[in-house]
């Protein structure tokens, strides 16, 4: 049986601790410079409200934006916003030094790679094809096509199936210690917790009980694999 390695992606292959920040401040900017009729702080907290009730994978948060602000949606608002918040996000989207590196070495070492994700499917091919590192997936598993998120274990197991992988012979890297190490752990797999900040998560009792992993950055990957 083969043995695999599946990624999270955003924190874990790629840096999103500020290109959104950027490209949503950047968005309000235009809007307002093309009569959007508030200020950018007031806007900027708005569109976070409506980004954290909606959730990051709704595709209207600028049309919502304009309704609350103007009374209803202003397609061409709509439309400087998701083009200027594209353009800006693509522009400074960059995967961590080390990825490119260890993914060629974990290709070279013989193991299936494929990624795990919350979210659409388009987008997460889409940030793949962007980096220029999609060619090293056999597959890319999202919550949009199983119908589940993780930490939940059916996602995970529609992974294994679809690499033909046993959970004893699969690794789970992400940056999120309930949702990819705790949800990959309890579907029996192993898991590796990279670029955390939230680690205190993970309990001494689980860390001598299961096997898990924690790196400061993906590069630490080769030192123990």
């Amino acid at each position: 049986m083969d043995k695999a390695i599946f990624f999270d992606i955003d924190g874990t292959l790629l840096d999103t601790s500020s290109f959104a920040e950027v490209a949503r401040k950047a968005a309000i900017d235009v809007m307002i410079e093309n009569g959007l009729p508030s200020n950018k702080e007031e806007t900027y907290n708005l569109l976070k409200e409506i980004i954290s009730k909606k959730g990051s994978n709704y595709n209207k948060h600028f049309n919502v934006l304009t309704k609350e602000i103007c009374g209803e949606e202003n397609n061409l608002l709509v439309a400087l916003g998701m083009v200027t918040y594209h353009n800006v996000k693509f522009a400074l989207l960059r995967p961590f030094p080390e990825t490119m590196n260890i993914l060629i070495y974990l290709k070279n070492k013989g193991y299936k790679l494929g990624v795990i994700s919350n979210g659409i499917t388009i987008k997460q091919w889409e940030k793949l094809v962007r980096l220029d590192i999609h060619y090293f997936f056999e597959e890319v598993i999202t919550s949009e096509e199983v119908g589940s998120e993780k930490p939940e274990k059916k996602i995970f197991e529609e992974a294994l199936n679809r690499m033909n992988c046993k959970a004893e012979n699969s690794i789970m890297v992400g940056n999120k210690s309930e949702i990819d190490i705790i949800g990959a752990v309890n579907a029996g797999m192993s898991a590796i917790l990279v670029n955390s900040d939230d680690s205190h998560i993970i309990t001494k009792k689980m860390l001598d009980t299961s096997n898990i992993e924690i790196i400061d950055n993906i590069g630490e990957i080769c030192k123990i694999l």
